[in-house]
């Protein structure tokens, strides 16, 4: 991959074995990448670039204006999202092990010790999300599985800056974003569908397109809601 500028945007340019460029413009802030065949030079590249300029800055600007959430802290009173709904934080110190306990009022209760540092508070809620997404994937991975007709054969959590899952085909293995845990599960499951699709096509192509639509014909929505979401101070900042 390298980088190309036309006017004053940077766009990513990745040369593929595929027939047509593809451009994307990506969250959080609007990065450019365009795939082109391998016989296609940077000029005509550029020109492309150049005939979808009014396009490009309109999908960049709507990423540069999308609500942000301020640093957290994790203190009592902050919000904190979890399947698509915000919940206040209610810091309880005690002198037990941390836990972590949703209320109905739409209040997450953290249970920590008595002095315990932001840091601390921030890893034991993490560690909860965690817990709570590896609840949600195996039942949604078997689901799916059955309707693709594809095997994964192992998959993981982490936090990724710039990806809300991937995926490696030569193991049949998936990993998805801890952010996840904080999406409605319909956005979840989107991920998760787009990720093992991959396992049977590998590049963003029309393909993968028609394999979308069929397996999940609303997932253009899905996407765009999860797009949409307000996004984390730390994890995407980039």
């Amino acid at each position: 991959m390298h980088q190309i500028t036309v006017g004053n945007i940077s766009i990513d340019v990745v040369r593929k074995d595929i027939k047509n460029l593809h451009l994307g413009v990506y969250p959080p802030n609007g990065r450019v990448r365009i795939a082109t065949p391998l016989k296609i030079d940077d000029e005509a590249v550029r020109l492309f670039a150049i005939s979808k300029m009014a396009w490009i800055k309109k999908q960049k600007l709507k990423f540069e204006t999308q609500e942000r959430q301020s640093e957290r802290r994790f203190v009592s009173g902050e919000s904190h999202y979890y399947r698509g709904k915000r919940y206040l934080l209610n810091v309880i110190y005690h002198n037990a092990p941390p836990r972590v306990e949703i209320r109905k009022i739409n209040c997450i209760d953290l249970y920590v010790r008595e002095g315990s540092t932001d840091e601390k508070r921030e890893k034991v809620l993490t560690e909860w999300y965690r817990k709570q997404l590896k609840d949600q994937i195996p039942a949604l991975i078997d689901k799916w599985q059955k309707i693709i007709g594809v095997e994964v054969c192992d998959w993981g959590i982490k936090r990724m800056k710039t990806k809300w899952g991937t995926c490696t085909i030569a193991d049949c293995r998936i990993w998805l974003n801890l952010e996840l845990a904080k999406k409605p599960e319909h956005c979840l499951e989107y991920i998760i569908v787009h990720e093992m699709v991959h396992l049977i096509e590998r590049n963003h192509n029309d393909c993968f397109v028609a394999y979308m639509d069929k397996f999940m014909p609303h997932w253009h929505f899905y996407k765009e809601e999860l797009n949409r979401s307000i996004l984390s101070h730390e994890i995407w900042s980039y």
